[in-house]
């Protein structure tokens, strides 16, 4: 039976997500794009994001990473790593 995730940084996908935006610029820029809106837009984007790819079946672990940007502090560190990634020059 696999463990089910404690914290949002052991959802596996989600860090993957964010390594993933540190070393494709496109990528980046639509995370920070996302993640730049206001907490009450940011979170209706995601919903919106989740209901789309669970409706399509997406892989269950790529909607959990998603969902982990529901939680606005959550929301806050992922803006503040990928946008440092981006000036590190990607």
């Amino acid at each position: 039976m696999a463990s089910v995730p404690s914290t949002y940084a052991e959802v596996e996908t989600f860090i993957t997500m964010l390594q993933a935006a540190c070393e494709d610029p496109s990528m980046n820029g639509t995370l920070q794009e996302l993640l730049s809106q206001p907490d009450q837009s940011r979170r209706a984007i995601v919903h919106k994001l989740i209901e789309h790819m669970r409706a399509n079946r997406a892989p269950k672990d790529f909607v959990d990473a998603f969902v982990c940007l529901l939680d606005d502090d959550v929301a806050e560190k992922a803006y503040q790593v990928i946008y440092m990634c981006s000036r590190r020059g990607i």
